[in-house]
C-alpha cells in the first residue's frame, strides 16, 4: 500500500518562503513521475508542479518562477521550494504520482500540508 506524507505547511507573510516535503513508501518511488498539486476552499484540485525521475520539471503558469519541484529518489521524496508566496498560493498541498496525462496514479493520498499566505 502506497503512503504518503506531506510536511513543512505553515503560515507566512506575502512574499515570503516555504519548503514542503513528501516522503514516499510502499512503492518503487524512483519509477514514477512526481507532482505536487493544491486545493483552496471551493475550488478545485490544482496541478502545480511535476518531476519526472531523471529532474525535468514543469510547472503551472500561475507558479512558474516562483516555486521549484525536485526529488531525492534515494530518501523516496519530493520537495517544493516555494518562494514570493502570494495570498493566492494558500491552499492544501498534496503529492501524488502522475502519468503522461497528468492524471494522479495513486489511489491513496496523504493528509496534506496546509499553506496558508496572509499579512
Amino acid at each position: 500500500q502506497v503512503q504518503l506524507m506531506e510536511s513543512g505547511g505553515g503560515l507566512v507573510h506575502p512574499g515570503g518562503s516555504l519548503r514542503l516535503s513528501c516522503v514516499v513508501s510502499g512503492t518503487d518511488f524512483t519509477k514514477h513521475t512526481m507532482a505536487w498539486s493544491r486545493q483552496a476552499p471551493g475550488k478545485e484540485r490544482e496541478l502545480v508542479a511535476v518531476v519526472v525521475s531523471g529532474g525535468f520539471t514543469t510547472y503551472a503558469n500561475s507558479v512558474k518562477d516562483r516555486f521549484t519541484i525536485s526529488r531525492d529518489n534515494a530518501k523516496n521524496t519530493v520537495y517544493l521550494q516555494m518562494n514570493r508566496l502570494k495570498v493566492e498560493d494558500t491552499a492544501v498541498y498534496y503529492c501524488n504520482a502522475v502519468n503522461a496525462h497528468n492524471e494522479y496514479k495513486f489511489h491513496e493520498w496523504g493528509q496534506g500540508a496546509q499553506v496558508t499566505v496572509s499579512s
